[in-house]
């Protein structure tokens, strides 16, 4: 049973809200689903991109413009903090959905670090919603291909028709060929950690 209406999502890049959680928006568009991602807003190929992407998911979305360069320079948590509230439309959520703790594959700071800010701001209640998810994927090392956690507190093998719309956006809308790692990597089962008020 579906009890989440007001949805956000927060991730570091235009891509990360379909790759790892495109599915349960697609399956639950009755709600309300609000994208937040905190790079790329600069980029001419990417941003027009994030929001063809949330089109598709029949979502509204903000972007910021973190630092976001190959070197992965680490950024203070207060400065995620800040830009996570200044692009947040503040109101309180049912559901907010962001990156584990460790990201979701060997490795991406931004992932993680953006993971580490939500979870604060909301159990310090600067974001109110009623339960947080983090996606909870691994690629153990690096050895394969990030998949589903298999003792995920929430796990949904998509159906077909969904899992073809979801691929569709990261290899139509955002480019990414069928060899990359985005289009291998897409996954076919989604997982969380979930946690819940009191």
């Amino acid at each position: 049973m579906w009890d989440y209406y007001n949805c956000a999502v927060i991730v570091a890049h235009p891509d990360d809200e379909t790759l790892w959680a495109g599915g349960t928006i697609l399956m639950h568009s009755e709600s309300k689903w609000t994208m937040v991602t905190l790079c790329r807003r600069s980029d001419p190929d990417r941003a027009p991109k994030f929001f063809e992407a949330l089109n598709r998911l029949k979502a509204t979305g903000v972007m910021g413009d973190l630092e976001d360069g190959l070197e992965q320079s680490p950024l203070a948590s207060d400065e995620v903090q800040n830009t996570i509230l200044a692009l947040l439309p503040g109101e309180e959520f049912d559901l907010v959905i962001t990156h584990g703790l460790r990201g979701e594959y060997t490795r991406h700071r931004r992932h993680e670090e953006v993971g580490k800010a939500v979870t604060a701001l909301w159990e310090s209640e600067r974001v109110f919603a009623k339960e947080l998810w983090r996606f909870a994927y691994e690629d153990s090392g690096g050895k394969y291909l990030p998949l589903a956690v298999q003792d995920a507190d929430i796990r949904t093998k998509l159906p077909n028709k969904i899992w073809q719309k979801k691929y569709d956006i990261i290899t139509e809308v955002y480019g990414f060929g069928a060899d990359s790692f985005e289009a291998k990597t897409t996954p076919r089962e989604e997982a969380f950690w979930r946690f819940a008020r009191g």
